[in-house]
């Protein structure tokens, strides 16, 4: 893999010399001052929202939590440590604290202009935003809170987009390919160097949306491939529906361990394979902990259990399975990045865009029905009412027994959950 942008021959591309000198004036002249480019005036506005937002919720998160301290100090307020609950709130207090200054930092960021900065800002609000929700439906199960938390991962998403400045080029160079009389001859050449490629030239991945969404899907196609045919490898032939979403062949856990390897290690792709097989499997493992304990505390759901198995920490991950991570890193950094993003960039032009929102879109779909049906399932077991539209439709098309088939690695126990 090349780590370093050539400029291709023009008898190769099929251009001429003037016309290649003519295009990369162009660029030069559109990409001098492409961070200087002004944000749309609403996304100004939401900056100031966003910035009005956190100066508003940080005081009002900081001085609740102190005074919740001091009451518990004082014997006021009774905080058992051994409770889930109590415990989730805890945190969910502390990540409400970061979310509240990160959205000072991001909307400032927005307010000045700061187009590159304001985009990695996006993607550290992303997760964030994400743990927030995840907190949020863990203690009070999946309803209106989860809003808040949804609608700002559409508009974190819909920033970054309009705001990173790798994607305003890739949209540059699409309009400068349509004043092109021989278009195609420079796609070819176009996909012979650095596109999907950081603009620093060393050879990483691009950590913009379109590139995210596609490893997170095609890792949790193979992933989902791989786990199956490893199960029955190991049992003698059985086949067994190991799917973590409602439809699809998708297991999320392999494509949020993709993006994280990925995030992580992008810029270790040339260090030494050990150091990537240890690093992958410390993420791989921490992630499957972090899941399996969401997963319990969410739904009362066992996901897996390793209990009895080397090394294994709580049942939740072993040292079998982060040695497993190890290996799957090493070939994702190594070899499989570098040859998926060709393919990735094999998506043609003129449906480059329309195409990831699709499919991203379906994709959201998916994980929302799926997290309503857990949600419903977790209801049902738990004796709750089901008497709203939506629970008596989940409980029409997604029973118990769909639920059980559909996923039959899990196993689901109210007693283990931490809801309120």
């Amino acid at each position: 893999m090349s780590t370093e942008h050539r400029p291709e021959n023009p008898s190769r591309t099929g251009l001429s010399s003037a016309a290649i000198a003519d295009l990369a004036a162009d660029e030069v002249d559109e990409t001098v001052d492409l961070d200087a480019k002004r944000l749309p005036l609403i996304i100004r506005i939401y900056g100031v929202l966003v910035l009005l937002d956190g100066l508003a919720t940080l005081p009002i998160v900081v001085f609740a939590s102190i005074n919740a301290v001091k009451a518990i100090m004082r014997g006021e307020l009774a905080f058992n440590a051994m409770s889930l609950t109590a415990d989730l709130n805890a945190l969910d207090a502390v990540v409400l604290i970061v979310s509240a200054a990160a959205m000072i930092v991001f909307g400032v960021l927005l307010i000045r202009n700061r187009r590159r900065y304001a985009a990695r800002w996006a993607y550290v609000l992303m997760p964030i935003t994400l743990v927030e929700g995840m907190l949020s439906l863990a203690l009070e199960g999946l309803g209106p809170n989860i809003l808040p938390s949804g609608i700002r991962m559409i508009i974190l998403v819909a920033v970054s987009i309009a705001a990173d400045p790798s994607l305003i080029e890739e949209r540059r160079l699409q309009r400068a390919l349509k004043r092109m009389e021989d278009r195609d001859a420079y796609e070819q050449a176009v996909k012979a160097g650095t596109l999907g490629r950081d603009p620093s030239g060393r050879g990483y991945i691009s950590l913009d949306f379109f590139n995210i969404f596609w490893l997170f899907t095609v890792a949790c196609v193979f992933g989902l491939a791989i786990e199956t045919v490893y199960h029955m490898a190991m049992y003698h032939g059985e086949l067994q529906d190991r799917a973590g979403l409602l439809w699809g062949p998708f297991s999320p856990i392999y494509g949020c361990g993709a993006v994280l390897v990925t995030v992580a290690l992008n810029r270790l792709w040339k260090s030494n394979p050990f150091l990537i097989f240890c690093a992958s499997a410390v993420i791989g493992g921490a992630f499957e902990y972090a899941t399996s304990w969401f997963m319990e505390v969410a739904f009362g759901i066992t996901a897996w259990d390793y209990t009895g198995q080397w090394l294994s920490i709580d049942g939740r991950t072993s040292g079998k399975y982060m040695f497993f991570w190890g290996l799957i890193g090493v070939a994702w950094v190594r070899w499989i990045l570098p040859r998926l993003l060709r393919l990735i960039n094999r998506i043609p032009w003129k449906v480059r865009y329309s195409l990831t929102t699709v499919c991203a879109v379906l994709m959201v779909v998916d994980i929302v029905f799926t997290l309503m049906a857990l949600d419903c399932w977790y209801g049902r077991m738990a004796g709750l009412p089901q008497d709203s539209p939506v629970t008596a439709w989940f409980a029409r098309n997604f029973d118990n027994d769909f639920m059980s088939a559909r996923f039959q690695t899990m196993t689901l126990d109210p007693s283990k959950a931490g809801r309120m």
